[in-house]
């Protein structure tokens, strides 16, 4: 139900990827609308804080801090501007978010409350800043020749193409670039040692190289390419590669050490191609905060504006014991599409691989809407 009011709602919010100025003009259009019609399109149902699950029972006050550190970036949106002002002198989170948010449920177009909940982490990648014959692959900066544009050829691809003569067409997809190797509007940040590997890194959005010195690079999410994102499961399942059991960050992983000769045709299925940014700190989201481990949250902008706090119920994937807990939504995902979808940050280490890699929980989210 496209034409839905929560959609339209948080349709002209931002998208990631695109100016400040574009952003701040959206977001000045979201702060006009009525909040009280998007009740009667039955997406959003007013909560009391006392009907979730675990609010209570959460460290409110961590929470708060997580907030404020993303306030450092959201605080620019009409949306966020006073209220991150506001919490700058509060130190009690339980008081500060019942007195200042009014709390939402989220359900899907079907009138779900539940959706699906998968991870991610921040991977350690092997590299060099010269290609040899063990570290042959590029971590690319943005391209020179990558371009934002609100031109209607580029609409079904997120606005992001490039100039060929006087025409503006859509931007290479992975195949492509990976075959252009030469080309001169491609900047290589550094080069690492496994294909698989550095298309996790594509996937998660950011993570760590580690020279041979022992030197760490950060990197972060810088661009991308326009293409949608396919998932490359479906496909390993439906060629028979992998079987649904083996449907993990570590299976597939597995699969690609035996078999080296299908890396590239089961890659390239998916057009998608992110483009990186050496970053000073740790993994950093699209909001353009540091990401705090298992209190970030990347979500579709469609539905949930970065910024904003979710309320979150679901379980960890390896213990299955319950994770009650207010989360600040502060990346995106080219998977992450729908109302109650979101990918939980786990945050670097073997931990956090082993738990980004077989979440997929079932889940509930709550959000809450700063009060006027």
């Amino acid at each position: 139900m496209k034409n839905s009011i929560l959609i339209l709602l948080f349709s002209i919010f931002f998208i990631f990827g695109c100016s400040n100025k574009n952003e701040v003009k959206k977001t000045e259009v979201l702060a006009k609308i009525d909040f009280e019609e998007i009740e009667s399109s039955n997406r959003l149902d007013l909560s009391n804080f006392y009907e979730i699950e675990g609010f209570f029972e959460d460290d409110l006050d961590y929470a708060l801090d997580v907030f404020k550190k993303d306030c450092n970036r959201s605080k620019r949106y009409d949306l966020f501007k006073d209220i991150c002002h506001k919490a700058q002198f509060e130190t009690d989170g339980r008081k500060f978010f019942i007195i200042n948010f009014q709390a939402y449920k989220l359900y899907d177009s079907k009138s779900s409350d539940e959706g699906i909940i998968t991870g991610y982490y921040e991977p350690l990648l092997y590299g060099s800043l010269t290609k040899t014959k063990r570290y042959k692959y590029p971590v690319y900066k943005i391209p020179k020749n990558l371009i934002v544009s609100d031109d209607p050829k580029l609409k079904d691809y997120k606005l992001r193409g490039k100039i060929i003569g006087n025409k503006i067409v859509p931007y290479d997809t992975r195949k492509q670039i990976e075959a252009n190797p030469n080309n001169p509007n491609l900047e290589v940040i550094a080069y690492v040692d496994d294909k698989y590997d550095l298309f996790s890194l594509h996937v998660q959005g950011s993570g760590r190289i580690q020279l041979e010195d022992g030197n760490i690079i950060n990197v972060g999410y810088g661009q991308q390419n326009g293409w949608p994102f396919t998932g490359i499961g479906n496909y390993m399942l439906e060629k028979g590669y992998v079987t649904r059991n083996e449907m993990s960050i570590q299976g597939i992983k597995n699969f690609f050490i035996k078999n080296p000769s299908k890396t590239d045709e089961i890659l390239n299925i998916n057009d998608s191609y992110i483009f990186f940014r050496i970053s000073k700190e740790g993994a950093a989201g699209s909001l353009g905060s540091v990401l705090t481990a298992q209190r970030n949250l990347a979500v579709d902008t469609d539905y949930i504006p970065l910024g904003m706090p979710v309320f979150l119920n679901t379980k960890n994937p390896v213990t299955k014991e319950s994770i009650n807990q207010l989360m600040v939504a502060a990346d995106v995902g080219g998977a992450i599409k729908g109302e109650i979808r979101a990918d939980f940050f786990w945050g670097f280490g073997d931990n956090a691989f082993e738990y980004a890699g077989r979440m997929k929980e079932k889940g509930k989210m709550f959000i809450l809407m700063p009060k006027k």
